[in-house]
This record gives C-alpha cells, sequence and structure tokens, in this order.
C-alpha cells in the first residue's frame, strides 16, 4: 500500500492515470501530453508500474500502458473502511 500511496503522491503521475482512464496508450503517446523528457515519463510509468497501479503489454515495437483496476478496486475499499 505504501508504494501505491507514493505512487499517487505526484501530479504528473495522477495525470498520467487520468490519460489511461480514458483509454491505453503507448509511452510516446503519454510523453506527448507533457512537457518533460522522456526518460521522465519512463521514470514515472515505473513507479507506477511498481505499485501495480498501471500495467504494459508489447504490441509490436510499442508498449501500451492501462490502468490496473483490480488495484484501484482495492484502494478504493480499503479508503471506504474510514467511513461511518
Amino acid at each position: 500500500m505504501n508504494e501505491i500511496f507514493k505512487a499517487l503522491n505526484d501530479s504528473t503521475r495522477r495525470e498520467i492515470l487520468d490519460l489511461l482512464k480514458e483509454k491505453d496508450r503507448s509511452a510516446g503517446e503519454i510523453a506527448d501530453a507533457f512537457n518533460i523528457s522522456k526518460p521522465s515519463i519512463s521514470h514515472h510509468l515505473d513507479i507506477l508500474k511498481r505499485a501495480d497501479l498501471i500495467t504494459s503489454e508489447k504490441n509490436g515495437q510499442f508498449i501500451i500502458y492501462s490502468i490496473n483496476t483490480t488495484i484501484m478496486d482495492d484502494v478504493l475499499q480499503w479508503i471506504l473502511t474510514f467511513k461511518h
């Protein structure tokens, strides 16, 4: 759970998740949405992957990223346990 909250504690990573909420995207498509370097985007994607918030799948020469909805559901369920 700590990795998840660390990953979510960055606005760029939250914006990446917002992009992926719309549709699955390649690293290049994600990078095109930001004014930061491709290596920086790769670093953010790596953190999101290590937290299991996104998954990646090789498709030809591209890697396609998707939101891991199972983890998102787990996090939401855990947060909701604090609601009375």
